[in-house]
């Protein structure tokens, strides 16, 4: 997605074992990372030393991982657990073959515990062909500003006027939940026998469409 700069280079390959000490894995969030991951590198650091940029409040770091996929799909449970081992925001580089996906989650202090985060969704881009990054990372005053400007840039629906990270966030969030009901209930629709049920869940249907398309309406 961005052409790093040298400086903030890490390339240090974060062992599995490492990550399953941490969280305590059990056996099957085991064989997931065994039958799905070839290899985590820690591709980048995004910190004060190497982007000369001061931290924020929130935000003192931002990690960049490399994943290699033994196929075209990770469990999401893999990638918590490697958010719940490294206390910063990580970016996220799924690579298969010659395919590439960017996925980051919104991931903020735990306003309790400063020292925890609080995780949540992950937003991905599509698969696509992978071709070497020419962009440069955003300006950016702080390293907290960076990271609202690298989970925007993982929004599939732009901001509205004016409309603050959170609440953006948090409208993907209520619309995709929306859709997931909507692919549900249009589902049970097909699978209904009797007439009135057919008509009940259609008003249903069309309720929650309507809610999608106000929260995809910029």
């Amino acid at each position: 997605m961005f052409n790093y700069p040298k400086k903030t280079h890490f390339r240090r390959v974060l062992p599995k074992n490492k990550i399953y000490a941490h969280t305590k894995a059990s056996k099957a969030l085991q064989t997931r990372f065994v039958d799905q991951v070839v290899k985590i590198t820690w591709l980048c650091k995004l910190a004060p030393e190497t982007l000369n940029v001061p931290a924020s409040k929130t935000v003192q770091e931002i990690e960049i991982f490399e994943i290699q996929l033994k196929q075209a799909d990770i469990h999401g449970d893999i990638l918590r657990a490697i958010d719940c081992t490294i206390r910063h925001p990580i970016a996220y580089i799924l690579r298969f073959q010659n395919q590439v996906r960017y996925t980051m989650p919104s991931k903020r202090p735990n306003e309790a515990d400063s020292n925890k985060w609080v995780l949540g969704e992950y937003f991905s881009t599509d698969w696509q062909a992978f071709v070497a990054p020419t962009d440069d990372l955003p300006i950016a005053l702080n390293i907290g500003a960076l990271y609202e400007q690298l989970l925007r840039a993982h929004l599939s629906i732009p901001a509205r006027p004016d409309e603050s990270l959170t609440d953006q966030v948090t409208r993907i969030t209520a619309l995709q939940q929306k859709q997931r009901e909507a692919d549900q209930l249009e589902s049970r629709l097909h699978k209904a026998k009797q007439f009135n049920r057919k008509v009940e869940l259609n008003q249903q249907l069309r309720s929650l469409k309507s809610e999608v398309e106000a929260l995809y309406k910029a």
